[in-house]
């Protein structure tokens, strides 16, 4: 049987430089989760994946770019970026959120490593 439950303090955070943390949550057969924790004012900059990306802002906020548009987002508010669509962050003050990206997002280029 697969895992079916994940301790947030068990689980291994990977710095990505620059002020963001992430930590792999879980994995399916066709998504995955992940959680993020970004300093303030940390930048994922504008980037493109086959995924679609579900993500909600659990603490602190995001300006994010999506294509064309910008959006202020603070704690409560969700997102959902389409596949290949041009998209940002910045964290507006110290943020933590959550994305479910189907199908399995396993490749970050930004990642310090």
């Amino acid at each position: 049987m697969a895992q079916s439950v994940f301790f947030h303090d068990k689980i291994e955070k990977i710095d990505m430089g620059k002020g963001v943390i992430r930590q792999d949550f879980a994995s399916g057969t066709n998504m995955n989760v992940l959680h993020w924790n970004m300093s303030d004012k940390s930048v994922v900059g504008m980037h493109t994946h086959p995924q679609e990306q579900f993500g909600y802002c659990i603490k602190g906020g995001f300006e994010l770019t999506i294509g064309d548009e910008v959006f202020h987002l603070k704690a409560g508010d969700a997102y959902l970026v389409p596949a290949n669509v041009p998209h940002a962050f910045v964290a507006v003050g110290e943020t933590e959120a959550i994305d479910v990206f189907s199908p399995i997002k396993t490749e970050f280029p930004w990642d310090k490593k």
